[in-house]
């Protein structure tokens, strides 16, 4: 971990990285000052609480991971399956590069109702955003037609549960290495092309 970075954000990341892999229960705030270099004090200075510690971790997590959705879908072209491509590829990034994310969101939505409902309020923008395009699109016929808020929730469980959920799916012989993430993204877009298209 950086450290030169400031205290407050390698406290989070080291949380973000422990809640994920670990689990929050199973994550002691000792642990998370051990990780940082600093002492229990220094983590609740911070964050007075663990729950408070938890909420921070959320605000990040939602962040960094709805800028990446925001940006995918800037760069994506006009075809709405590029758009869904590229969402579904921001949320394998992270995947690899830092499996802790999808194991947090994973983690929250397994926790109490106000953390899971900070989280609501977090991505409700962006949901409310794709789900007007869907809606947009399907009435250009260039999706198929549905409720867009089911599709968009739809999708939503799809791609997260393949992301997030690893023992279900090393129950059909996936392996949880580069290759397999690979596979796994291009069935689970050969799926969405297959649900989505008109």
């Amino acid at each position: 971990m950086e450290t030169s970075a400031p205290t407050r954000v390698r406290i989070l990341e080291a949380a973000i990285d422990l809640f994920g892999v670990r689990g929050v229960e199973a994550t002691s705030l000792d642990e998370i000052a051990a990780r940082v270099g600093v002492r229990k004090q220094t983590v609740l200075y911070w964050f007075p609480s663990k729950d408070e510690l938890l909420d921070g971790v959320i605000h990040q997590v939602a962040s960094e991971l709805g800028a990446a959705m925001e940006a995918a879908v800037r760069a994506a072209g006009d075809d709405p399956m590029d758009r869904v491509t590229a969402v579904v590829r921001a949320a394998f990034r992270p995947a690899v590069r830092r499996p802790a994310l999808l194991g947090l969101l994973r983690e929250v939505s397994r926790l109490a109702p106000r953390h899971a409902s900070l989280l609501q309020d977090l991505v409700r923008p962006l949901v409310e955003r794709a789900t007007a395009s869907m809606a947009a699109e399907m009435e250009r016929g260039r999706l198929r037609r549905g409720d867009p808020g089911l599709m968009v929730a739809l999708v939503y469980a799809t791609v997260t549960g393949a992301a997030t959920e690893p023992v279900a799916l090393t129950v059909v012989g996936w392996r949880s290495d580069v290759t397999g993430l690979r596979r796994l993204r291009a069935e689970l877009l050969a799926f969405l092309e297959a649900a989505l298209r008109p």
